[in-house]
């Protein structure tokens, strides 16, 4: 940089000076002299605020979201509308709940189709899932939405049933096919009390039932380890009590924000939510 009257000139505008002053000088000397100093800039680096930093960050474009369990992909909706009209590439999974391998699966394949590195969030159940598929190498960081978080060789049920559940919990024991289904006439008061009474019976009559043996399955990947983190605590909770939340995320170092809200916090607080996983866009670089 240059200094003068104490504003900062770059190389450009001094090379601009010396050519008008070229084009109006009238002495040879000068001139000549001119002539030599724009030769040496010529050698110069240039302007440096024209140069992209080489460590500047880049912000992740292509966003994938995994649903959980008692619930389907349409859940993210104004998640994804907020993310969208801010220019993002959203993709929703629809996990079939079958199993822990099939849930993955499903989620691989979306991964698969994407242009670039990813940020890759997970509800609830969907935690699960992103924790082990996460290592997948376009995922460029994890996002936990009032979401299970285990570790190698850990199961989502050790964790679920890790603290006594609150009364209001409606997750029902495994019927003669060892499938899981919430409750009706529990759901809204302990899946999504913070919606109104047609919504949460409008998602209970289509909520994905899930297998048992999906929340006893040992995980073998573990993708927070490696990948950047950030985990939502929905502080009213009555599906996934917050302190369960909280000792997953303290564990794993993850970068944890507390919003207001039930289980279904995606829903109810969907501006909230988007405001992390845009964050993980930002702070992710792959």
């Amino acid at each position: 940089m240059f200094i003068k009257n104490k504003k900062h000139y770059t190389l450009n505008h001094l090379k601009l000076s010396v050519m008008k002053k070229l084009s109006l000088s009238k002495n040879v000397k000068w001139a000549g002299a001119g002539l030599f100093l724009l030769a040496m800039m010529s050698f110069l680096p240039k302007d440096n605020r024209n140069i992209k930093s080489t460590n500047m960050s880049t912000t992740v474009k292509n966003i994938v979201l995994v649903h959980g369990a008692f619930a389907d992909g349409s859940g993210w909706k104004h998640v994804y509308e907020i993310l969208t009209k801010k220019g993002y590439h959203v993709t929703i999974v629809q996990n079939p709940l079958s199993s822990l391998q099939d849930d993955v699966a499903a989620t691989n394949l979306i991964l698969d189709k994407q242009d670039g590195p990813v940020i890759l969030a997970g509800h609830s159940w969907g935690g699960t899932v992103i924790t082990q598929a996460g290592v997948h190498p376009k995922v460029a960081g994890l996002v936990y939405v009032a979401a299970f978080q285990p570790d190698k060789g850990e199961t989502t049920l050790q964790w679920a049933t890790s603290i006594p559940p609150a009364p209001e919990n409606g997750i029902l024991p495994p019927d003669e096919k060892g499938v899981i289904f919430y409750a009706k006439d529990r759901y809204h008061a302990g899946f999504a009390a913070d919606l109104s009474r047609e919504e949460a019976e409008f998602m209970w009559a289509s909520q994905g039932p899930i297998t048992a043996k999906a929340f006893g399955t040992p995980l073998t990947e573990a993708a927070w380890k490696t990948k950047p983190a950030y985990g939502i605590v929905a502080t009213e909770d009555l599906s996934i009590l917050p302190d369960i939340k909280r000792k997953m995320y303290k564990r794993s170092n993850t970068i944890v924000t507390e919003i207001k809200g039930s289980h279904v916090i995606y829903i109810s607080k969907p501006k909230a939510v988007a405001d992390v996983i845009e964050t993980a866009t930002k702070n992710s670089v792959k």
